[in-house]
This record gives C-alpha cells, sequence and structure tokens, in this order.
C-alpha cells in the first residue's frame, strides 16, 4: 500500500484509502496532492472505515467517485450533504429533488457499503468525533452538528463508537481508553488494539469473527476506543515490523489478556511454544494438566484475540496437519513458514 500511494498507482484506486492524520483528509492511492510523511499516514480497507475514523474525502482525487461517472443524483446528494453535513436530508427532502429513499439506499449500499442514510450519519459524527478529540465543548458539537438534543447526539454518538461523548471526551484526557490502530503487514491489515496495560487484541481484518470480537473486548475492558495510538501499539508496530523481516526476537509488548481463567491458562501456554516450533492440541492440554479437555482447549485456542504475540497458530493437529485458524490457513501456512526459515515466500 506504502508503493502504491507513494507511487500514485492508480491501478489500487478503489482498493484501500489513504488518510492524513494532520489534515484530516483521505484520498485515493493514485491522487496527486504532495504526499504526507509516512508517519502521518493511514490505510483503511473499506470508504466506511475513513468516514467514521473522522476524515473527509479529498476535493482533488474525490475518493467517493465509483467507477466511472456517478449518477447526477449522487453527485447532487453528496453535494448538498457536503455543503451542510449538520443538515440531514429526510425521506420527504430526497422525494422533493426526485430521488426515491429505496433507490439511494440501494445505491450507497451498494458502493459504499453503508446506506445514505447511514453515509450522512457518519459524516456527521465522524466531524463531531473530530471536534470532541479536539477538545470542543459538548454543547457546541452537538448543536453544530445538527442535532436537537443531548440525548439524540448521545445515542446516535454512542451506537457508533462504543461511548459517550463525555466518555470519550474524559477518556482522551486521562489516557484511559483502548486505542486502536490498523498496522499494515504482509499478509494483510492487522486490526490491533491497546490499553495502559498492553496489547489487547491483534486480529487480521478480514477474519470472520472480528466484529464480535472486538465488541466483546471493550465490553470487557469496559473503556471507550478511540482510533489512535499509544507507545504500546508503537512498540507492536515495530516488532511486528522486525518478526515480517524474519528477526527471531521474542516479542516484547507487554499483553493485557482478558478472558475465562482457563482460557486465560491456555493463552498463557501457547507463549510458551518455542518460535519456528508447532505443538499438538493434546500436547498443549496436557501441558495445561488437563489431557482429556483437548476439544475445551481447542475452543480456547480458537478463541485467542491476539493473535502472533499469542501463537495459537503454533498449534496443530494430532498427525502433524494445519487445522482451523481465525485468519485462514494459508496465513497459519505463511506464519509456520516465516518462523522456519526466518522469510516469507517469495510469492507472498
Amino acid at each position: 500500500m506504502e508503493r502504491a500511494f507513494y507511487g500514485q498507482d492508480a491501478s489500487y484506486d478503489g482498493v484501500f484509502f489513504v488518510a492524513v492524520k494532520t489534515t484530516g483528509i483521505f484520498c485515493r492511492p493514485s491522487c496527486s496532492a504532495p504526499k504526507p510523511k509516512r508517519e502521518n499516514v493511514e490505510f483503511f480497507a473499506a470508504l466506511r472505515e475513513a468516514i467514521f475514523a473522522g476524515y473527509r474525502p479529498c476535493k482533488r482525487c474525490h475518493p467517493t467517485q465509483v467507477s466511472g461517472a456517478l449518477p447526477r443524483w449522487v453527485a447532487d446528494l453528496q453535494q448538498r450533504v457536503e455543503a451542510a453535513p449538520e443538515a440531514k436530508l429526510t425521506a420527504a427532502d430526497l422525494r422533493a429533488i426526485g430521488v426515491t429513499p429505496e433507490l439511494a439506499r440501494r445505491w450507497f449500499l451498494e458502493h459504499y457499503g453503508m446506506t445514505f442514510a447511514e453515509w450522512q450519519r457518519g459524516r456527521r459524527l465522524a466531524e463531531a468525533f473530530t471536534q470532541i478529540r479536539n477538545g470542543a465543548p459538548l454543547d457546541d458539537v452537538v448543536f453544530a452538528n445538527g442535532y436537537e438534543s443531548h440525548s439524540g447526539f448521545r445515542d446516535a454518538f454512542t451506537k457508533t463508537f462504543g461511548a459517550t461523548p463525555g466518555d470519550v471526551s474524559a477518556a482522551r484526557r486521562s489516557g484511559d481508553y483502548i486505542a486502536a490502530q490498523f498496522i499494515e503487514t504482509p499478509l494483510g491489515p492487522l486490526l490491533c488494539a491497546a490499553v495502559q496495560q498492553g496489547v489487547c487484541f491483534v486480529e487480521f481484518s478480514d477474519r470472520r469473527m472480528l466484529e464480535y470480537n472486538y465488541n466483546l473486548i471493550r465490553k470487557c475492558f469496559g473503556l471507550p476506543v478511540l482510533p489512535r495510538s499509544n507507545e504500546v501499539l508503537e512498540q507492536l508496530r515495530a516488532e511486528l515490523d522486525c518478526y515480517f523481516r524474519g528477526a527471531p526476537k521474542k516479542f516484547q509488548a507487554p499483553l493485557a489478556l482478558r478472558g475465562t481463567p482457563f482460557q486465560e491458562r491456555v493463552w498463557c501456554e501457547l507463549l510458551n511454544i518455542p518460535h519456528g516450533e508447532t505443538i499438538s492440541y493434546q500436547e498443549l492440554a496436557r501441558r495445561i494438566g488437563k489431557p482429556e479437555a483437548v476439544r475445551a482447549v481447542a475452543r480456547a485456542n480458537g478463541m485467542n484475540r491476539i493473535s502472533i504475540l499469542v501463537p495459537c497458530h503454533r498449534v496443530v493437529g494430532k498427525d502433524g496437519e494445519l487445522t482451523g485458524y481465525g485468519g485462514g490457513l494459508w496465513r497459519k501456512r505463511l506464519l509456520l513458514e516465516l518462523e522456519r526459515t526466518r522469510q516469507l515466500p517469495g510469492a507472498v
């Protein structure tokens, strides 16, 4: 993604989006605007993610533009929203300009992965979220973004970000929140999260149970999730970079495990499997003193929410065959190959 962005490779347009932290703008990979420093850039796999992280579309490369020309009615709706993001176009407003609500819903869902109503709400909430993070008074944010009451704003905000505006403001000041960032790897982006005590979540962004596990972590810690980084995540980013370059160094980033006592017992034992080696589920069960609980051990292994660092990929079948991995068996094979040979196969 870095090569595509800094090389302005248009063949990647629509595959991912690039956001610039210093400007609050997100772009296509091929955008011709001056390129920012790498530390000021983050990548998103979907338009929805960029919008709900608080970024606005670039007016130079128009990242919301789909292949070919936008239908005139879509372009008109987008211009109306961009001109007054605090306003809310209702079904009656849409009909008044000759657009049925059903058509708007279907078109935005098909091309952007969200309904038109969600797209509008995303623009309002992203703007509000940015203002709150920057310290704007809550009253100013509520009414400047088209909400008639604190309760209406709070409900919409909480549904999207998992925390009330007051919680986010307090968390931003105290540092007591779950910081979440995407970290790019040769095997795909990892959604990583950390609290002050340590890393609490690392999963590939296309994992089937990603959203469920992400919400579970938020409930376990009882903290809001903010799209920010912290010292733990920056340490993790550097260590993952070393890992994927083949360095056998053990991860030093602190961990914040949160599960049942049995799950945590299994996860802690996973940490004892040496780099480059594998064990069976039966052996894992024996090591925790529960040789009869192979199935329960396998379930706990599958519920691990800190991939790679807590190396559940190093557990294989009794016959040595690769079995279940949330990130996909192809990734499990490549991770084991990387640890065995210190390099990923050249085809990756």
